[in-house]
Formats: C-alpha cells, sequence, structure tokens
C-alpha cells in the first residue's frame, strides 16, 4: 500500500498492486493515482491480468512520478472533477510502450519520447492498450505562463524532438534532466526541478504557436509604452510588474522578432521623432527631447536616432518646422 505522503517535500509515495488480492487492486490503484496525482476514475478489463505500479517525489511545485500500468484506462471525468476540482497541469512523457491521451477533442498518441500535456480542470481519458510505463510531471498552471486560451489548444497535442523547433533540442535535455533530478542528492534537486518548469513552459509556448497570447503581449507593451520616459525602464522592471520570468519575457519579444531592449529602444526613437516635429517643441533642445523620451545620454541619442532615420536629429527638425 501506500508507503510515504506526498505532504512535505522530499518525501516520496511507492505503491505497488502486486501484493494485493486482483479483486482489490482496482480501487486501491485508483485511490493511489488519485492521492498522487487529482481524482481520477480507474477501468480494467478483468479478463487480462494486470498490475500497477507508482513512485512519486514532490520538488517543490513540481512532481515528478513514475507509472506503471495497463492494459486499462484512466480517467478524469465529471464525477472525479467535482470530488477533486484540482487545476494542476500534468504532462506525460511516455517512457515505454503506447498510450491514447484524449482531452478537449484531440488525441495523442504517444510513444516512446513523445510528450504530451492535460489539463486537470476539464476531463480527459488515458487508454493504454498494453502493460506500458510513462514520467508524469504534475505542476501548477500559472507555471506555464500561458492565457487560458493557449492551454486549451495545448492539450493532447504531441510533442515529439523528431520535429523542427525548439522541442528537438528542449525534449532530450528534458528527459535527462528529469532522469537526473530522480538521482541526484537532495540540495541539488529543488534547483534542477525549477530548471525543469522553466523547459516545460518554453515546450508549452513554442507548441501553441509562434505568437504570445494577444491580451499579454498588449498589456506588456501598452505599459512599457508608458514609462518609455523612465531611463530606469528595464526589462526585469517590467518582468516583475507582469509576474514572469525574465527569461519568459525574453522568449515573448524573440517570437515577435526582436528583444526587449530594442523594442524599447525603438519606441523611445519614435516618441523622440514625433516630439522634435511637433511646433509646440520648437523651444526645446535636444537634449531635453531625449530626456523626456528616457534617453540619458544626448551623444548616445543623437548617433541612435541618426543611424535609425539616416538624419540627425537637428537635421529632422528643421526638415519638418522649416527652419
Amino acid at each position: 500500500m501506500l508507503t510515504g505522503s506526498l505532504t512535505t517535500p522530499g518525501q516520496g509515495v511507492s505503491f505497488s498492486t502486486r501484493s494485493l488480492a486482483p479483486g482489490d487492486r482496482v480501487a486501491a490503484w485508483e485511490h493511489a493515482l488519485s492521492q498522487v496525482f487529482v481524482g481520477l476514475e480507474v477501468a480494467v478489463d478483468s479478463s487480462h491480468p494486470w498490475t500497477g505500479e507508482l513512485t512519486a517525489e514532490r520538488l517543490g511545485a513540481l512532481q515528478i512520478a513514475t507509472e506503471e500500468f495497463g492494459p486499462g484506462t484512466i480517467l478524469r471525468n465529471a464525477r472525479s472533477l467535482a470530488a477533486d476540482p484540482s487545476t494542476h497541469i500534468l504532462v506525460r512523457l511516455q517512457l515505454d510502450g503506447t498510450a491514447l491521451l484524449l482531452q478537449d477533442a484531440r488525441t495523442a498518441e504517444l510513444r516512446p519520447g513523445r510528450l504530451a500535456f492535460h489539463d486537470a480542470r476539464r476531463p480527459y481519458r488515458i487508454v493504454l492498450p498494453a502493460r506500458q510505463r510513462a514520467r508524469v510531471l504534475m505542476l501548477p498552471r500559472a507555471l506555464l505562463r500561458l492565457e487560458e486560451g493557449q492551454l486549451a489548444a495545448l492539450t493532447a497535442t504531441v510533442v515529439d524532438d523528431a520535429e523542427e523547433g525548439a522541442a528537438a533540442l528542449l525534449l532530450p535535455l528534458l528527459r535527462g534532466l528529469v532522469d537526473e533530478v530522480t538521482r541526484t542528492p537532495v540540495p541539488r534537486r529543488d534547483h534542477l526541478a525549477r530548471v525543469a518548469a522553466e523547459i516545460l513552459a518554453t515546450l508549452a509556448l513554442e507548441q501553441v504557436g509562434s505568437r504570445p497570447a494577444p491580451a499579454l503581449w498588449e498589456r506588456i507593451t501598452t505599459s512599457a509604452q508608458a514609462r518609455l520616459q523612465d531611463p530606469g525602464l528595464t526589462p526585469q522592471d517590467i518582468a516583475d510588474q507582469h509576474n514572469i520570468s525574465l527569461r519568459y519575457l525574453h522568449r515573448l519579444f524573440q517570437l515577435q522578432g526582436t528583444t526587449v531592449n530594442a523594442w524599447v529602444r525603438t519606441r523611445r526613437l519614435e516618441s523622440a521623432r514625433e516630439e522634435l516635429a511637433r511646433a509646440g517643441a520648437a523651444h526645446r533642445s535636444i537634449a531635453a527631447v531625449a530626456a523626456c523620451c528616457g534617453f540619458t545620454n544626448p551623444s548616445h541619442f543623437s548617433r541612435s536616432f541618426r543611424e535609425t532615420y539616416g538624419v540627425s536629429p537637428v537635421q529632422w527638425r528643421a526638415a519638418h518646422l522649416g527652419t
């Protein structure tokens, strides 16, 4: 039966049905899965012999489990949702055998090396045609830093390192990292688990498309635009303001074909260009215009302006004000 508890970080669960009478196994296995993951139901074909093996450990916000079971079906349905309204995200990384993950009208066929996300907030089904083994990672949905619409598009889609893109690089890294977490001494595990969560967030973002969620992108750019006059505006300030990691912020701008600093610099130059062409600002010095747009060094501002627009700030003003 269950030999540990997940209530204290560092403690684990180890469970097997092998010592149980066949008639007791389904209920015990269902209870074990529900304790380790979220509320679930299990269905098996009683005409076939089966056993279940489960180990799990929680490392900070991330839980890493290994599940070996089949043939059978694992269900997250309306009844189990009502009994346990957890909102965690689960990530199934297939190690041996095959599994079919069904959620949101999609089916992910998982073979060894493939990965798929599923959302505990909505029903899902995992069909196991034969005995198989998988690593299952569970984390709070907030760690993926995705909008709900993006999460709904992410579930039951296969992530495979045979494809081009970030998955080809990151999925092997994730597999190796998760294996290392399970073997490494305790003091290093939490750090490695945080790195694994960042890789999952990057894989998720790559999977849902090449654009960040419009609402998040609009919030970030609108607030940054309003702070262009602040010379202390930095990528870290922007990330902190929107409760996202610095790495994720850089990733969002990268997906737009730019960087945070380049975007801020371009917006500041555009603001300065408009101000220099405004008749009501003709009395202001070039240095004053630069400062009001967030540039602390007038020489750097003039050089950047010329590199971008092909003329100096003085020449731009003269051409537009007729001076």
